[in-house]
């Protein structure tokens, strides 16, 4: 039997596929994301842990209490915040731990180069690299202000991200989407309260019809799909109106949205479909596939 065989017929990997993804994925982009990519992570901790045992003991550990006080990965902490701390069973850990230790994992086309550029640096300021800000960015003012619409949109992501990972894991995908429908509201407005920002998710394909962009947003809308399809990196869009900035940003699909945004009887099952139309009579947010353009962050703030 080949390795890769092996690799391909390893529980870990659909565990980590299944359980991992929705905030790791390996397919969003970098801006995108809700954690780090899984390669991030296997790299981080092999670097304290050169052992399969010791390896997989780390990420026991971590796991049983996530917290800031013992992370190791400091800039992921710093721009995402804490992983819940989910009730995944020790067994499901260790497989998971064991593939990613032995094998090759999927990694964005982006991360190799990210990786070898942030590790030039020296100690001190290793594990920074998934910080938004640069200092190019400071001294410009459009990329500033695209910069920090950035950063109320992806801290807001990684808030609903953890929130429906956790639903997920407690109870399922079909509850998970009540969730969606009861508290994702709820949670950007609690977002946009503390960013003091106006927080707003807009899409070309709406599944609650008060997400439904308009004519402006549509036309962004476009524009990154432009730029996804021909696997560029979207940059923020930035208008300065008035007194306000407004920015917008694509928001992508991955592995994890198309259980509840793919295409009926392959990546979305029945029942799942049936709960979606019985909350969303009106839907229309299915039918995607990995790395498409859901629909967009739209950001506006005081100068």
């Amino acid at each position: 039997m080949t390795k890769n065989l092996q690799a391909t017929e390893h529980p870990g990997k659909k565990l980590m596929e299944t359980n991992c993804y929705i905030c790791h994925s390996p397919t969003a982009d970098e801006n995108s994301r809700n954690a780090p990519p899984m390669i991030a992570v296997k790299k981080r901790y092999l670097m304290q842990n050169s052992s399969n045992e010791a390896f997989t003991a780390a990420m026991l550990n971590w796991f049983k209490n996530p917290n800031k006080d013992y992370a190791i990965m400091y800039g992921a902490v710093q721009r995402y915040g804490v992983m819940p701390n989910m009730p995944f069973p020790e067994e499901t850990i260790t497989q998971i731990a064991d593939y990613m230790y032995t094998f090759e994992i999927d990694q964005p086309e982006w991360f190799e180069s990210h990786y070898q550029q942030e590790h030039k640096q020296n100690g001190q300021n290793r594990g920074k690299g998934y910080g938004l800000q640069t200092q190019q960015s400071k001294n410009n003012t459009q990329e500033s202000y695209g910069q920090r619409g950035l950063e109320y949109a992806m801290a807001t992501q990684a808030v609903l991200g953890k929130n429906l990972m956790g639903s997920i894991q407690k109870d399922g995908v079909l509850e998970a989407l009540s969730f969606c429908n009861e508290q994702a509201y709820r949670l950007t407005d609690s977002m946009a309260v503390a960013q003091h920002a106006n927080i707003r998710r807009v899409t070309d394909k709406p599944r609650n019809q008060n997400n439904k962009a308009n004519t402006e947003e549509l036309e962004y809308i476009s524009t990154f799909k432009t730029v996804i399809a021909n696997k560029g990196q979207p940059k923020p869009i930035v208008k300065d109106i008035d007194n306000k900035v407004h920015v917008y940003y694509p928001i992508t699909t991955n592995t994890m949205c198309l259980q509840c945004h793919g295409t009926p009887n392959t990546t979305m099952d029945v029942a799942t479909l049936n709960k979606v139309l019985r909350l969303y009579p009106k839907d229309k947010a299915i039918d995607y596939s990995e790395n498409e353009v859901r629909g967009m962050w739209s950001i506006t703030f005081d100068k």
